[in-house]
């Protein structure tokens, strides 16, 4: 159980890099805008069988019940829809193969938010490694 952070990551990796492949086979005659709202209507048709599937239905309404955190999900939802626009908007104009790694920069924006906004620690080799994320990414990117 110690592990399943990084199996579901894993698979949370491969199933993102599939939304750049497919995602640029279907921009190629698509609005990026309709295509995202396309998009997220099947994510959340997806997402709301999932959640029936496994019996927590009754689960949402506590949910909707709790404001502040309804408010940082809807945030988060928020934020999620405009990187999914700014995605599709880069890989309509761009090469998937550099629009992928500036997107990850993501790992490295995030962890300095969470290290500014939420307090949590990372130690010297943690740093290293989000730096060379960031070199990584903008290498790939522009050569």
């Amino acid at each position: 159980m110690d592990h399943l952070w990084l199996i579901f990551g894993l698979l949370s990796a491969f199933s993102a890099s599939l939304v750049g492949i497919f995602g640029k086979l279907g921009l190629q005659s698509a609005d990026p805008n309709a295509a995202t709202a396309v998009r997220a209507v099947i994510m959340a048709v997806f997402l709301l069988a999932v959640v029936v599937a496994q019996g927590n239905i009754q689960q949402i309404p506590a949910i909707i019940a709790d404001k502040r955190g309804l408010l940082y999900i809807a945030l988060s939802g928020l934020a999620g829809a405009l990187s999914w626009l700014f995605y599709f908007w880069a890989l309509k104009f761009g090469k998937v193969c550099q629009v992928a790694p500036i997107d990850k920069l993501s790992v490295v924006i995030a962890t300095v938010l969470a290290v500014v906004f939420l307090g949590e620690k990372i130690n010297f080799l943690n740093s290293i490694g989000v730096g060379l994320i960031a070199i990584g990414a903008l290498i790939v990117a522009i050569s």
